[in-house]
């Protein structure tokens, strides 16, 4: 999100949300991304095991990432041979 856009949104509250609970859940958001982020980092660099990412973030991110390192792997491989 551009930061020109996110102010716009904030100030727009139709829901009558206070304030501070739009940056709450912004900030917990935030944080579940980021924890999401260095599981799957830690998984794909061997950290982890397939079986503890899936139980710290579930089946479908793991999926997600096993399928983006393979598109990364194939366009290094790819990149090599041309």
């Amino acid at each position: 999100m551009s930061t020109a856009v996110a102010p716009a949104l904030i100030g727009s509250n139709p829901r009558g949300v206070p304030e501070s609970e739009v940056f709450e859940q912004a900030l917990e958001l935030g944080i579940a991304d980021l924890w999401e982020n260095v599981v799957l980092g830690k998984y794909i660099d061997g950290e982890l095991s397939r079986e503890e990412a899936i139980e710290l973030v579930g089946l479908e991110n793991v999926q997600r990432a096993d399928h983006e390192a393979a598109v990364v792997e194939e366009d290094v491989d790819c990149g090599l041979d041309a």
